[in-house]
């Protein structure tokens, strides 16, 4: 598919993975809708960090996923749907299941039932490799059981079914992607990443949770070429995909990796008050993307070393957004 004035929507557009995709259609000149969660101060969120020149062609919609009226309206006109908006912290989720639950469920069911009404071509429909839990098996396939170790796995796993039904029931040409963790320029010191390199830029010590994890990381860029082939790839609806990178790290190996890319003797501490809450740790978690290589013609061309060093460079020039103290659940 030319995306060439396609109409498209992003939701969760503000946010870390849906600014980058708002930002690769609009190189590729598609006629990009971006449906933001409304606040007070009017903040578009992570699409301030695109372009002038690409966000002036973008439409900016403010709405709630959870307001079935605001989510037809922001998909009315368009063909394609990309719905990335979620609440997607696990430690928040623990605190405030009911809006996780609502946001998650009850928006996505939203996004279906008006694609449904209003004929999409396609749905790319957003899942997370926290649905697996704690691997039963490694590499991952997308046939592994779905095991709800947080609310906010749980939360996920119900949206993907809701997609599922859609498909089977309506015939809805929906996709699920399921990306495992991703990173890059623009992320959130929530995340394990920004955390860690903004702490090796700026502390003598780097303050973790649990070390043992081990992850699956995929660059930001590599992860939007998997959405963006979702969205065009013809004959998948229906299908679940995973994309990650097929190799591992431990959280404890990875701060030590981005420590000798910062070049700073910053100590790492192993700190119980910043560990997830108990039994929601996932303790292992490996792609197997054949799917993704054999149906969407994906596979990832960022390696770790040149995805953090630029992520590194990225953080270092916007220090002042991640300040110490700054980091959210």
């Amino acid at each position: 598919m030319n995306w060439k004035k396609h109409p498209v929507l992003v939701t969760g557009a503000g946010g870390f993975i849906g600014s980058h995709l708002v930002e690769a259609l609009a190189q590729h000149r598609a006629k990009v809708r971006a449906f933001v969660h409304y606040n007070s101060r009017g903040d578009p969120g992570l699409l301030s960090h695109v372009p002038d020149r690409l966000l002036d062609d973008i439409e900016i919609v403010f709405g709630d996923l959870r307001d079935p009226s605001a989510v037809r309206r922001a998909i009315e006109g368009t063909s394609t749907v990309f719905h990335l908006g979620a609440v997607i912290s696990i430690p928040y989720s623990y605190r405030n299941p009911y809006e996780v639950a609502e946001t998650n469920l009850i928006g996505t069911l939203n996004v279906l039932q008006a694609c449904r009404e209003l004929a999409v071509e396609r749905l790319v429909h957003t899942s997370s490799s926290e649905v697996y839990g704690t691997a039963l098996q490694v590499p991952i396939d997308e046939a592994h059981p779905l095991q709800g170790q947080s609310p906010y796995s749980a939360s996920k796993i119900g949206a993907d079914k809701l997609a599922e039904s859609y498909f089977c029931s309506y015939d809805l040409p929906v996709v699920t992607v399921r990306p495992f963790n991703s990173y890059g320029p623009r992320q959130s010191a929530r995340a394990v990443i920004p955390t860690i390199i903004t702490q090796a830029l700026t502390k003598d010590e780097i303050i973790l949770g649990n070390l043992a994890p081990r992850r699956d990381l995929t660059y930001v860029s590599d992860i939007v070429d998997g959405f963006l082939k979702a969205g065009q790839v013809p004959d998948v609806e229906g299908e679940v995909i995973n994309l990650g990178s097929g190799s591992e790290i431990s959280i404890g190996e990875l701060a030590k990796m981005i420590r000798g890319f910062v070049g700073r003797e910053a100590k790492i501490v192993e700190d119980d008050d910043r560990k997830r809450p108990r039994r929601s740790e996932v303790q292992r978690l490996l792609a197997d993307s054949s799917l993704a290589l054999e149906r969407l013609g994906w596979e990832p061309k960022i390696s770790l070393k040149k995805g953090l060093s630029a992520t590194i460079a990225w953080i270092s020039d916007n220090i002042q957004d991640y300040r110490p103290g700054n980091y959210q659940v």
